[in-house]
C-alpha cells in the first residue's frame, strides 16, 4: 500500500528532476524572486531532513543529492551571473519579505 511519505518523495524527485534536467536554465535567483526558495533552499530543508533523522550530512552532500551532482559542476555548466535587473527584482523581494 503506497503510503503519504512514498508520494511526497515521488513528487519532490519530479520536483528535482524538473527543476534540473528540463529547467536548467531557470536561474535560483529567478526561482527565490518569484517563488522565495531555491535549489539551495531546497538542499538546506534535505539537510535539515537528513539531520533531524540523526543522519550526518553537510551543505556539499546535500546540494549533490538535491543538483544531482556536485554543485560547483552544477554551477559551471547552468548558472549565469546574475543580471542588474534580477538583483534588484531580489533585493526588492527581500525587502518586501523581510
Amino acid at each position: 500500500m503506497v503510503n503519504t511519505v512514498q508520494l511526497e518523495a515521488a513528487a519532490f524527485r519530479r520536483l528535482l528532476r524538473h527543476l534540473n534536467q528540463e529547467r536548467p536554465d531557470v536561474q535560483n535567483i529567478d526561482l527565490m524572486i518569484l517563488a522565495g526558495f531555491c535549489r539551495n533552499c531546497l538542499a538546506d530543508w534535505y539537510r535539515e531532513a537528513a539531520l533531524e533523522a540523526g543522519l550526518e550530512m553537510d551543505k556539499e552532500q546535500a546540494r549533490e543529492a538535491v543538483y544531482g551532482m556536485p554543485f560547483a559542476e552544477w554551477k559551471a555548466r547552468h548558472q549565469r551571473e546574475a543580471t542588474p535587473e534580477q538583483l534588484a527584482a531580489f533585493e526588492a523581494t527581500r525587502r518586501r519579505h523581510d
